[in-house]
């Protein structure tokens, strides 16, 4: 199935590189689109429990989806991943 998530931090494609190369080693998850202008992951799933690992992972490295805290930690972690993502690209 098909899903949207809109996070936060999100800005530019050094991050999003980090988003797809983090959410790829799910298992069952594919098609994985991230669009920087609007701040959101599109990808297929394969069932809830996925869908709430995306979401986990996400808040992991620092991307949060919207509605979910998003603290000073989690905005520091999303700049690192950023810079991780520009350096692998």
């Amino acid at each position: 199935m098909r899903n949207t998530i809109y996070i936060q931090n999100l800005k530019c494609g050094g991050c999003a590189s980090t988003i797809i190369k983090n959410i790829s080693q799910i298992e069952s998850i594919s098609d994985i689109e991230v669009n920087v202008e609007e701040s959101v992951v599109i990808f297929h799933a394969s069932s809830e429990e996925k869908i709430e690992e995306v979401k986990n992972i996400l808040k992991k490295i620092g991307y949060p989806a919207n509605g979910e805290q998003n603290s000073l930690g989690l905005k520091a972690k999303s700049y690192v991943s950023c810079a991780v993502g520009k350096m692998s690209s």
